[in-house]
């Protein structure tokens, strides 16, 4: 991937954002204040959103009846902000995090060459990155990459979060509203430990970015329904994880 770094003069963006993080649990950045982040100007965001027209059905998801699209990929973000691609492998959440998929191997089809060759890309990962850094000192993360579309149908289910109030088993999570075309509905929520509602918004332009510490927090995006109820709606999003490898344990010890 291409060796973009975080855009200067971003500081006080990315440090504000890393302080809510770790001290409140959430922080929502601005489309204004994302954009200055990583560089990105409104083509820029235009062509990125582009990709999400070349994602492919979750059946996982239509078995509950919602119709969403997506592809997965995952990386290796280094500390000096170094980003190298995992091989690709299938999606499995931990215990205690997603209800309806615990243990369950999904497999989803790869990001494409076109997505993974964008610099807003890189640049996302290492602003995530430094975000993340400000809730542990990590040698390196490994960073889950979902483009996400959600359509909604008049006669069907649009649910983003199927599984209802959730966690993903990382450590941070972060979403990136893409677009939405014709819908109404997808209200963001956090939770804190104990499910009372700490934050409420609706990712309504392009560019925002919501970002919560997963190991304190829950979360979860309520229906959308077009607006038109004569043609579809779709709302894309960008969901973005970071979480630190467990260590490795010392030769010789207690497996």
């Amino acid at each position: 991937m291409d060796d973009d770094r975080t855009a200067d003069g971003a500081g006080p963006l990315v440090q504000a954002a890393r302080e809510d993080v770790a001290g409140r649990g959430w922080h929502l950045m601005a489309p204004a204040e994302a954009s200055t982040c990583v560089s990105a100007d409104t083509s820029v965001w235009e062509r990125f959103a582009a990709h999400w027209e070349d994602l492919v059905t979750d059946p996982y998801a239509a078995e509950k009846g919602t119709r969403r699209l997506r592809r997965y990929g995952q990386f290796l973000l280094s500390r000096d902000g170094e980003i190298a691609p995992m091989g690709h492998e299938a999606f499995v959440q931990p215990e205690e995090s997603n209800p309806l998929y615990v243990d369950v191997e999904r497999h989803f089809e790869p990001l494409t060459e076109a997505f993974l060759a964008e610099p807003v890309l890189n640049a996302l990962i290492r602003l995530l990155g430094e975000v993340a850094g400000g809730m542990r000192d990590a040698p390196e993360w490994i960073v889950r990459v979902h483009p996400f579309r959600v359509v909604a149908q008049a006669d069907g289910l649009a649910q983003p979060t199927p599984e209802g109030r959730h966690k993903d088993g990382v450590d941070l999570v972060s979403s990136l509203l893409i677009g939405r075309e014709n819908v109404r509905g997808g209200r963001s929520m956090v939770y804190d430990a104990d499910g009372q509602e700490i934050a409420a918004t609706t990712l309504s332009e392009p560019g925002t970015l919501l970002l919560s510490d997963d190991r304190a927090t829950w979360h979860a995006v309520s229906p959308v329904h077009p607006q038109d109820t004569e043609r579809p709606g779709h709302r894309d999003v960008l969901v973005t994880t970071l979480t630190a490898p467990a260590p490795s344990r010392p030769s010789g010890g207690t497996p």
